[in-house]
């Protein structure tokens, strides 16, 4: 089977790259909501539709992946972004600056065009690279941060569609981009052919122990949530998306507010807040999943997951002393920016290897509903305490908690059958 002529596997790299840089849309959510704010929204409602559109995005990625072997990857690619699409087109259309209505066709509609989508690149990619699995899930989910750059930055310095076209315009234009993408994309999302293996690849079967080599003991979904490694690597998940995600939805509020304390004005400080998300986190974002998946096949998933939460937890913690300055607010980001996108190279993989290979797209959706959750707390938490004048408290919060998550990782062992 390994000789039988099959496509070429990088193309399944270029179709994932293509749908996770459509998908990242929600990411660049935080460009629109200094006019939302404008238009009478308080700190909370901006970072409601957020969270909606992250738990759509985690809850509808568990029923597509269960979906994966029956419908197949490439009609849920094309699902994902006919409804995306649809979703941005709804808001552009009707959507105005109504609370609800963008709570609906951003939040409900537009998560979970990502969620039916998101997955797939992953358990695809995962298949076609048994050998290169922190690699090649990083790369397939580097667009998804890159994405994030490329949307704020259209929608303000290099395109400026929000003043040209206003908020409507922007988000009808998105739709159609994002429908095109994600379909394009999808159209190379196939699995190998069963029994296929990259030439010159024997799979190992035990590890350096004798014992069964990761990936290989394969636990159906039911298995797993009996586990308690599965509820130790979603708890730590938890946290670093907690944080992660109260950062983006604040990673120009804030600065902007601290910025302004220590005498720039506000166009300078929306200026430099704008650089600090648009840029310095967005491509730490992308390039995170890529680094932390390259040095996970090096250093092992736990102990990578380990120093990522950990260092983590101690720049949230110091980010509230950084954010007034430009040079260190563009190095907070940075790393906030690395280490938070590395959570998405490196728990699907820690899934593979803890839970196996054969069942990570149903599996890796359970562990991802705590990126939804998370969704939900940081930036409701950090939405609030805004409100309250409170910002450093939300930073500090999130702080302790990754810091917990990486003592929790550190003590995952291989479950038994």
């Amino acid at each position: 089977m390994s000789n039988e002529k099959v496509m070429n596997r990088w193309l399944v790299v270029v179709g994932a790259v293509l749908i996770q840089l459509a998908l990242g849309a929600i990411y660049a959510w935080s460009v629109f909501t200094p006019e939302l704010e404008e238009a009478g929204w308080s700190k909370l409602n901006t970072q409601a539709v957020f969270s909606i559109g992250l738990l759509f995005f985690a809850l509808v990625m568990v029923w597509a992946g269960k979906q994966l072997n029956t419908l197949g990857p490439r009609k849920l690619s094309i699902a994902s972004g006919i409804v995306l699409g649809g979703g941005y087109l709804l808001a552009g259309l009707f959507g105005g600056t109504d609370v609800i209505a963008l709570s609906i066709m951003i939040g409900v509609i537009g998560g979970s065009g990502i969620g039916l989508g998101y997955v797939v690149p992953i358990a695809v990619g995962m298949r076609w690279f048994p050998d290169k699995k922190g690699l090649i899930t990083g790369l397939a989910v580097a667009g998804f941060g890159f994405g994030a750059m490329g949307w704020v930055k259209l929608a303000g310095a290099w395109g400026n569609l929000l003043q040209t076209i206003g908020l409507s315009g922007t988000f009808t234009a998105y739709g159609i981009a994002f429908a095109v993408m994600v379909i394009l994309g999808g159209l190379v999302m196939v699995f190998p052919p069963e029994g296929w293996k990259p030439e010159s690849y024997d799979e190992p079967t035990t590890d350096s122990s004798g014992k069964a080599a990761a990936g290989t003991v394969n636990f159906e979904s039911g298995e797993m949530l009996k586990t308690p490694q599965f509820y130790m690597i979603w708890l730590t998940f938890f946290f670093g998306a907690s944080a992660g995600l109260m950062s983006i939805g604040l990673m120009k509020l804030y600065p902007m507010e601290a910025l302004q304390a220590s005498g720039f004005t506000k166009m300078q400080a929306s200026a430099i807040a704008g650089t600090a998300m648009a840029v310095f986190f967005s491509l730490a974002n992308g390039l995170g999943r890529i680094g932390w998946g390259v040095i996970s096949d090096k250093l092992g998933r736990k102990t990578s997951i380990m120093i990522m939460t950990g260092s983590q937890g101690l720049i949230v913690l110091a980010f509230t002393f950084m954010a007034g300055t430009p040079a260190l607010l563009y190095i907070g980001a940075t790393i906030i920016g690395f280490n938070f996108g590395g959570n998405f190279a490196l728990f699907p993989a820690i899934t593979s290897d803890t839970f196996g290979t054969k069942n990570v797209g149903s599996n890796y959706p359970f562990i991802f509903l705590s990126y939804g959750i998370g969704g939900i707390a940081g930036p409701i938490m950090g939405g609030m305490l805004g409100d309250m004048g409170n910002f450093p408290l939300a930073f500090t919060i999130c702080g302790v908690a990754c810091i917990v998550g990486a003592i929790l990782i550190s003590m995952v062992k291989p479950p038994q059958k």
